[in-house]
């Protein structure tokens, strides 16, 4: 029982020993310094100023819209899936992406702003504008049997009658 009761002591002391909380000391109230006259800014903390935010574009303004067709003697694969891709240059990620069913052809399409990859990153151009009929619906392989398409140029966000032919990736 002695040595239960030394154990627990020497638990108790090494406890409070152990104890690193930094405890401040009681100040009264009549004895506490003044407020600041100035408001106390902490770097990071500080409250954003909000921007001056412009009207939203409408989706009809601002999305891109065409038509997908077949080039001549092109048979679409079964199990396909279509992707249209917006990019703003020829490397990094995609601005935009849209997954959709194959067919039928002619497709009419629309991209915009709901399908930017990364949220917040503004759709605006110019803007290359692809599509690509993928085998196996995985977006990240390609194959030689896919089909692809180009626009010809350049596009404007709210640009009308974009049109990308379909044809085999290698021709």
């Amino acid at each position: 029982m002695k040595a239960l009761g030394r154990v627990l002591l020497l638990a108790v002391g090494l406890l409070s020993m152990a104890c690193d909380r930094r405890v401040e000391p009681y100040v009264p109230p009549d004895q506490e310094p003044p407020a600041p006259s100035r408001p106390v800014r902490i770097p990071g903390l500080e409250q954003q100023a909000p921007r001056d935010r412009q009207p939203a574009l409408t989706p009809a303004r601002s999305s891109i819209r065409g038509t997908i067709r077949l080039g001549s003697g092109v048979q679409v694969p079964n199990g396909g899936v279509l992707f249209l891709i917006a990019r703003t240059g020829p490397g990094g990620p995609p601005l935009a992406v849209k997954r959709l069913p194959v067919g039928p052809f002619p497709m009419a399409f629309e991209i915009g702003p709901a399908d930017v990859m990364l949220k917040g990153r503004p759709f605006e151009g110019p803007i290359q504008l692809s599509a690509r009929v993928d085998q196996d619906g995985n977006p990240l392989t390609r194959d030689a049997d896919d089909l692809v398409a180009q626009a010809t140029g350049p596009l404007e966000p709210g640009a009308e009658g974009a049109d990308l032919m379909l044809s085999r990736a290698g021709s």
